[in-house]
Order: structure tokens, then sequence, then C-alpha cells
């Protein structure tokens, strides 16, 4: 079993990053791999969850314990697999995400990539009664940059500059950076997480 890998950042794309150990380039599927905080030709450190199928054998990564212990919690509620669990937690914080379920949030659930209102719901049923918030996080919903109506809007405020950064992290100007995001304003929505975003521009760059 596989609990985490430790290598330089080969290369990122868009649902996942390749880290490079001794040699060895390691494909792990992750929540945002345009983190600032993740830099090609840096040392990372991702948590895995390894996944088996009868056709593939999957890394899923994260870079906190917290992110890789609320992805297993998810992947034990009925009917959500890796794809959704890890939509989730590119869409909000752990502690968010635990909050949320423990408030039976649902309308916050919602807001997150790819789950409904009837997964919420189990979401929240199958798991309100089994997470526990991670050490040293807050419980106040200031501090997870929750909204009156749960969503989490620090987390969407910060999409677009993040997006901008990573581009630039990329090796594209300013300039394209900001021609880029702004050709897609209309196509995405504020509330979509920034990996989204990412896509969209990296799109309209190709077209510039």
């Amino acid at each position: 079993m596989i609990d985490f890998v430790r290598g330089i950042l080969a290369c990122r794309e868009m649902e996942y990053v390749v880290v490079d150990v001794n040699g060895i380039g390691y494909r792990v599927w992750c929540p945002n791999p345009f983190l600032p905080s993740l830099q090609e030709g840096k040392e990372v450190t991702f948590y895995i969850h390894y996944h088996v199928r009868e056709d593939a054998h999957l890394l899923y990564g994260f870079t906190t314990r917290e992110e890789q212990q609320v992805f297993r919690k998810l992947l034990g509620v009925s009917g959500i697999g890796p794809k959704v669990a890890l939509g989730a937690l590119s869409g909000a914080k752990p502690e968010a995400v635990i909050t949320a379920i423990q408030n039976e949030n649902v309308n916050f659930l919602t807001k997150l990539p790819g789950i409904g209102k009837k997964t919420a719901q189990r979401i929240v049923l199958d798991l309100k009664d089994k997470l526990g918030m991670p050490e040293g996080a807050s419980l106040l919903a200031h501090d997870l940059g929750l909204g009156d109506d749960g969503i989490n809007t620090g987390k969407l405020a910060n999409s677009w500059s993040e997006a901008k950064e990573a581009l630039l992290g990329l090796g594209y100007n300013e300039s394209e950076a900001d021609r880029a995001l702004a050709a897609i304003r209309g196509k995405c929505a504020d509330t979509e997480p920034v990996e989204v975003i990412m896509r969209h521009a990296l799109q309209a760059l190709f077209k510039l």
C-alpha cells in the first residue's frame, strides 16, 4: 500500500500531476493541480489513496492528511466514486466539508462539483456522526470562508486570482493571463472552482 509520494513535480495537467520519484514518473490525480504552492521542478509530497479497478491502478493524492481522510470518508458513501469525492475537495477545504456535513448544510454540499441534492442528503445521512474536525481546525463559519448561505465565499473569491497565478506559473505573462481570463468571463460563473476556470483559460489561450 502506498501512503505518500515525495519527489519532484515534473508536470501539471488539468486533472493530475506527474511526480518524478528517482526517475519514475507517478501520475497522481488531485483536487487542484494548479495550486500556486505546486510548482514544477520543486519537491512535493502527496498523501496517497491507492485505488484499484479491474482496468487500472490509480493514485489519488492530497497535500494534507485532512484531505486524504475526508476523501476516504466520502468514498464510503454509497454511490460516490473517486471522481465525485475529488471534485468535492476541489471546491472546498476539508474543514468546510466536515462542517457542512455536521450542520446538515445540504445547500453548501450541492454547490460542490458533481454533488446533487440527493447525493448531498446521502452524504449527511451516512457521515454526520462519523466525521471529526481535524485537530486545530475551527468550526466557525467565518474561519472557513462560509457565507450565510453556506457557500465557501473565500474559496470562490480567490478562484480567479488563483487561476491567474497558475497561468503565470505555467510561463504565460501577465498580459496573456489577463486576456485569457477576460475572454472566458462570460463562460465561467464566479462560483466555478479554479480548475474549471483554468481549463477554459487554457483553451482560450490556444485561440488567442
